[in-house]
């Protein structure tokens, strides 16, 4: 059976000749930490805004209050609030999607996405990005205060899906006067909260970027999140969920990260990364070998047990879990009826968390719909972690769609004659 060719379709984002480094995990990584360095550094820092929201019901329909949003701006909305576009993070992301042009030294984790000149120009753009409900990174999430108790709500920190952020991102930018997005976008559960955007406010939206995310979890991510649940929960300190802040189940919380990061690589980036040796026709990885891979999953899981708590790593990952466009009265493929923003799907041929055949998948089904939807496949062999690494692919794919304004539908007739050809 002939491969299904989707109209839209874009693979020539391929290792060029003048950056042949992006595509050489060590040399590459390297030389985009080394130009992001070049960047001045800066001396003041620049605080997060909080939104405040007195009571805010989910999609459960349990309620929370009083709930924070923690959000940073950057570049300046245009009188007509026509040019607002809103960057979600990730898993373990934060707000600080970038440095604020000279006002702080902490560069942000797509410094080389934000900013004047940069694919999300703020010269042109006004770019938010806020931290989303459930984490611990300013806006409310298992750590905070239970006011019904005074302590952290800990374990007892509701259940929330990506669609209870993307209704409270809603409410925070509504008391900024915005309800309208220009564009939204993200990568793995950013891209997701992305996607949900479009179908949950079809009239607020009107371009969504999908990177390296699904239209809907599959069972073998679902399997992956189950793993790191679990290293978790067996910690002796763990104490179900009510552990001190200082005494929390680190090792537990390490060893979730270390099966997460493994995840986000690929096999040819490992292979790359810890110095595998030939042997003849054989890829022989030797006792030194052996020793790098190791330090660096357990360099992983102890920086991340620095910054993150163990509970918002588990409500963000049981959002992941739920993630679903299906809503009551309104299945899968209802919701993607309801999308009327133009989509970029991007996917990277060697992710095996959310392969590229998802996104694919999801650009066949908006096909299928009669959207106007474009698909991108990043040629990268850093796996998952390629939106967070391959800013100069990453980025001419944000910057060269959002340029185009024009708004072409397809039809469902048309996607299938153009698939039979």
């Amino acid at each position: 059976m002939a491969a299904k060719t989707l109209p839209g379709v874009d693979t020539q984002f391929s290792p060029s000749t003048a950056t042949p480094w992006v595509y050489l995990p060590f040399e590459g990584a390297k030389l985009i930490a080394e130009r992001v360095a070049q960047i001045p550094a800066r001396s003041e820092y620049e605080v997060t805004t909080l939104f405040h929201h007195d009571r805010f019901r989910l999609e459960t329909g349990r309620s929370i209050g009083p709930v924070d949003v923690a959000f940073e701006t950057y570049g300046t909305l245009s009188p007509d609030r026509d040019n607002v576009v809103l960057v979600c993070h990730a898993l373990t992301g934060d707000s600080h999607v970038a440095s604020h042009g000279g006002r702080e030294s902490s560069l942000g984790w797509w410094e080389p996405v934000v900013g004047p000149r940069r694919p999300l120009d703020t010269n042109k753009y006004f770019v938010l990005c806020a931290n989303v409900l459930g984490g611990c990174y300013g806006t409310t999430g298992p750590g905070s205060a239970n006011p019904a108790t005074g302590a952290p709500y800990g374990p007892d920190f509701p259940t929330v899906t990506i669609k209870d952020m993307v209704r409270l991102q809603r409410e925070f930018l509504l008391s900024l006067g915005i309800d309208r997005l220009f564009a939204v976008l993200g990568g793995s559960m950013g891209g997701m909260q992305a996607l949900e955007w479009a179908a949950t406010f079809p009239d607020s939206v009107d371009n969504t970027i999908v990177i390296a995310a699904p239209g809907r979890i599959r069972a073998q991510a679902i399997a992956f999140n189950e793993v790191q649940r679990k290293a978790i929960e067996s910690d002796p300190d763990w104490k179900g969920g009510r552990y001190e802040a200082s005494a929390g189940p680190a090792r537990g919380l390490a060893l979730a990260r270390m099966v997460g990061m493994i995840t986000y690589q690929s096999e040819e980036s490992m292979e790359r990364k810890f110095g595998s040796k030939r042997l003849g026709n054989k890829t022989m990885v030797g006792p030194g070998d052996k020793v790098k891979i190791s330090q660096y999953l357990h360099y992983q899981g102890e920086k991340l047990v620095r910054r993150f708590d163990a509970n918002s790593y588990l409500t963000l990952l049981r959002a992941n879990d739920l993630f679903d466009l299906s809503r009551p009265g309104c299945d899968y493929y209802g919701a993607l009826e309801r999308i009327k923003a133009r989509a970029l799907v991007v996917g990277v041929s060697s992710d095996i968390l959310y392969p590229p055949h998802q996104q694919r998948e999801l650009v066949s089904d908006l096909f299928e719909k009669g959207k106007s939807a474009r698909y991108v496949e990043i040629q990268s062999p850093l796996g998952h972690d390629a939106f967070l690494l391959d800013f100069v692919h990453m980025g001419r794919a944000i910057r060269e769609f959002l340029k185009e304004r024009r708004w072409v539908p397809v039809t469902a007739g048309a996607t299938r004659h153009a698939a039979k050809t």
